[in-house]
């Protein structure tokens, strides 16, 4: 880059370059909020030119904050975004940067486009590198390079790239946008990716409005960085080649409606508004989205790559929300409602969060699995004469410590989550009743035995119907121990809980030994059933419902079932199977 003589203190350890790139992933996130206020303030049908080019930066800095996250796991560091330096309220200021420039979140118009030209200004080509109070986001990451290409030199590339490989995002990644995800295991790569990260900001090599990609939406046309894509709005008129910084753009217009715009109120805060009141609850229901979103990246970037589709997803309901804010008038009449990124601490969100075994529903998406527990299949099996005999357990599927798996029943990765319930809209809102089970069961007692059953919690299984009559039935004959035995032995194989029994009335139900985990269910001719959670794993519902924590669970996996997130059967009768 350049050779100018750094303002600040270079960076000379490993643990200050740790530091430095856990920053660059606070300053990449620190852009998000203010681009999709603008991006969700936006009519797209009025603004299309305008949409596109927001939408490509957001998806641009996305790369970037993924790119950051793979430079410090590269070097041995754990990437941080569940935490409330990346959500400090606003108007704020870029994480060590110039205290100069304030961000807000505003709607799209002038505004809007001199915050954004400020923020991505690019650096003079004699400006030096600043690894704290920078200028511009190129000097900063300048001083990163320096302190990369320094302890290499000091202490060779194997002493300084000593992250472990699994927890890269590489080019597997469907990311769609411009750009390139580049994995970083050595200064090769880590120097590739600072180059990526800079060049789709400010323009390739500081005095160059082209990055060097084509355009996201028009293959065919070359992408400028996006300091100029904001430029090219607020002059109107598009850049072509032979266009230089300083001749500033002369190609075709760029139409920008400044009126198709939704008037959203600048810095909304959940403060303006009466708690319980409309507006509020939608503010309240969008940051605590935000920030599962976050607690899915941080997931995601700290061993578990395959959550990241998840957290893609998440970006859909995050839309959704807006515009439902943005539909909200203000009390006052003047402008409407607006997102106010604000954190909500662990504590008081609908899922907890931490490394305890567990299973939390995501609202409309996958079950997100926690704790490392053991993933496997079980087949059941089925006599001749077509009942219901016993379970085969089958082969251990690997998993990351956490995983999320599909709820929706498309994902092209089953039983695995590829984040396709966002793109169809799923609706998993819950339905099942999350009363105690000894408060819904009713019961047959018998001599020295008591059953019970939930009839709700029924998948149809069929492991309650004997030779000739069902367990109820056979509970008249009790007296006979082969009848008593084979009843507790049929009970004990319902996966789903619904039938459960006592040694005496009064007597707290006999659980079987189950171990803690999820089995990947198949039935006879192949059908794909629930997911049957064992061990008292707690099964955390998206509504925040409390639910007691059950030996057997059986969750639905086809998306069909009506007593969500409990499958009822539904597979068998849409003929759910799983490639």
């Amino acid at each position: 880059m350049t050779t100018a003589i750094p303002t600040t203190a270079p960076i000379t350890t490993l643990d200050g370059l740790r530091e430095h790139l856990q920053w660059a992933i606070e300053l990449e996130h620190s852009t998000v909020p203010p681009y999709l206020t603008a991006l969700f303030s936006l009519d797209a049908e009025r603004n299309p030119e305008a949409t596109r080019v927001v939408r490509s930066v957001f998806m641009e800095e996305m790369l970037h904050l993924t790119l950051a996250a793979n430079l410090l796991n590269a070097v041995g560091g754990s990437p941080v975004l569940d935490s409330p330096r990346l959500l400090p309220g606003y108007p704020t200021y870029l994480p060590h940067g110039d205290r100069s420039l304030a961000i807000s979140l505003v709607p799209f118009g002038a505004e809007a486009l001199d915050l954004f030209l400020a923020i991505e200004k690019p650096a003079r080509v004699d400006a030096p590198p600043e690894s704290d109070g920078y200028e511009t986001i190129g000097q900063f990451y300048e001083a990163i390079e320096d302190g990369i290409r320094r302890l290499c030199a000091d202490l060779g590339e194997s002493a300084v790239f000593v992250g472990d490989p699994a927890r890269q995002i590489d080019a597997d990644f469907p990311y769609g946008g411009s750009g390139r995800v580049i994995a970083v295991h050595d200064l090769a790569s880590a120097l590739e990716a600072l180059t990526e990260i800079v060049e789709q900001g400010e323009g390739a090599a500081h005095h160059d409005v082209w990055d060097g990609d084509h355009d996201m939406f028009q293959a065919d046309r070359d992408e400028v960085a996006h300091y100029y894509r904001f430029l090219e709005l607020k002059l109107g008129r598009r850049f072509q080649r032979g266009d230089t910084p300083a001749s500033g753009p002369t190609g075709e217009p760029v139409l920008v409606d400044w009126d198709g715009v939704r008037p959203m109120r600048p810095n909304p805060s959940t403060s303006d508004h009466a708690p319980g009141g409309v507006i509020r609850v939608a503010q309240e229901e969008f940051n605590h989205t935000y920030c599962a979103l976050l607690h899915l990246l941080e997931r995601a970037f700290n061993g578990s790559p395959s959550l990241l589709p998840v957290a893609t997803g998440e970006m859909y309901a995050l839309r959704a929300q807006a515009q439902l804010l943005m539909a909200l008038p203000t009390e006052d009449g003047q402008a409407v409602a607006g997102p106010t990124f604000e954190y909500v601490d662990p504590a008081d969100r609908r899922w907890r969060v931490g490394d305890g075994r567990r299973v939390t529903v995501l609202p409309h998406g996958p079950y997100v699995v926690h704790g490392q527990v053991p993933l496997r299949r079980k087949v059941k099996v089925v006599a001749d004469n077509g009942k219901s005999v016993t379970w085969r357990i089958g082969e251990q599927i690997e998993t990351e410590e956490t995983y999320a798996l599909c709820r929706c029943g498309q994902s092209s990765s089953k039983p695995f989550c590829d984040g396709t319930h966002a793109v169809i809209r799923f609706d998993g809102t819950e339905t099942a009743d999350p009363t105690p089970y000894d408060e819904q069961a009713w019961r047959i007692d018998a001599d020295g035995i008591s059953l019970r059953r939930v009839n709700s919690l029924c998948m149809h299984a069929a492991f309650c119907i004997g030779r000739e009559r069902s367990i109820a039935k056979m509970m008249h004959d009790v007296d006979d121990s082969d009848v008593r035995a084979f009843i507790t032995a049929q009970v004990d194989r319902c996966p789903s809980g619904s039938f459960s029994y006592a040694l005496g009335a009064d007597e707290p139900a006999n659980e079987a030994d189950l171990p803690q985990e999820i089995s990947v269910i198949e039935e006879e001719d192949e059908l794909a059933a629930g997911l049957w959670v064992t061990g008292r794993i707690p099964v955390e519902r998206a509504d925040g419902v409390d639910w007691e924590a059950r030996n057997r669970v059986m969750l639905c996996r086809c998306g069909g079932s009506a007593n969500k997130p409990l499958c009822d059967g539904t597979h068998r009768t849409i003929g759910f199977r799983e490639p």
